[in-house]
């Protein structure tokens, strides 16, 4: 079962999905956290395994994306892995296993980082490894490169079928929960949750971060999911990964071939299933 909750960070409150599972034989729990512009909802799948397998687990809306507050500030690693560590203070979680998708995975590398006494192991899914400044080491450029499309104004409905036509093995709640990336106005039309103007700042923080510097200071294990999505990405999140394995003994990797980026949504319960065996089994309760 579900619980929707608020929490209290800092200046913000955040908008979380709870699945707690009762008793003293709960596993460790599980932090999941979505990627740039994207929202909690894309977990669910997973979150729903984890708990089938013992887990607790929540989900969040970051800052300025979903459901959670939309303040002026705070735009950046340092302030979302802060608001992470309080998220974890809010849920009385001692320790946790922390995954996160695309950006969501280098920005728990940066919680394990800062924090590394509350973080038991990190996964990141199709993201983690991620090194902005290789591909682009001048800002402009990849700021050029990567900015995202001006969808508002959209149909809803000529964006769920465009989802539906690129994802057809995508279940039902997969479609919906990418849909709640967007605010549906009364006319139909949709407007990311995430402004325009603030996902450029997360994107710059994104560049900022240089992963392989960020692992040195993990001292948790580190699971990179990895998707093969077969198109042009592939070979350079090749190279990221192995960068990052080579870095450091306790890095593993794992890929799915084929899959989407959005790894999570797509085949849940098999990284879900991962996520146990490889991070999540002998954990301790989380208090």
């Amino acid at each position: 079962m579900t619980v929707e909750r608020r929490l209290a960070v800092d200046d913000v409150s955040l908008y979380a999905r709870d699945r707690g599972v009762a008793g003293v034989e709960a596993g460790v729990p599980f932090l999941l956290v979505h990627g740039l512009a994207s929202n909690c909802r894309l977990w669910d799948g997973v979150a729903a395994r984890l708990s089938e397998l013992g887990h607790p687990v929540v989900t969040v809306d970051l800052r300025g994306h979903g459901q959670s507050d939309k303040p002026e500030t705070g735009y950046d690693f340092a302030t979302l892995a802060r608001d992470l560590v309080a998220v974890l203070d809010a849920l009385e979680w001692q320790r946790a296993v922390v995954a996160g998708q695309s950006m969501g995975g280098n920005l728990v590398l940066e919680l394990a980082a800062v924090a590394p006494a509350r973080v038991v192991g990190v996964a990141g899914v199709d993201g983690g490894a991620i090194d902005l400044q290789e591909r682009w080491p001048v800002w402009e450029e990849g700021a050029a490169a990567l900015a995202p499309p001006r969808l508002e104004g959209t149909p809803r409905s000529e964006v769920e079928a465009h989802l539906r036509r690129t994802h057809p093995d995508w279940s039902e709640e997969g479609i919906e929960a990418f849909l709640a990336n967007f605010e549906t106005l009364p006319d139909g039309t949709i407007r990311p949750w995430l402004t325009f103007e603030r996902h450029m700042l997360l994107l710059r923080s994104l560049w900022e971060q240089r992963p392989l510097a960020t692992l040195a200071r993990v001292a948790a294990p580190v699971l990179l999911v990895m998707a093969d999505t077969r198109d042009a990405s592939v070979e350079t999140k090749r190279e990221e990964a192995e960068r990052a394995r080579a870095a450091r003994r306790q890095v593993d990797v794992e890929w799915f071939s084929p899959a989407d980026h959005d790894l999570h949504v797509q085949r849940p319960r098999e990284v879900a299933d991962l996520l146990h065996d490889r991070l999540g089994r002998g954990g301790a309760a989380s208090s």
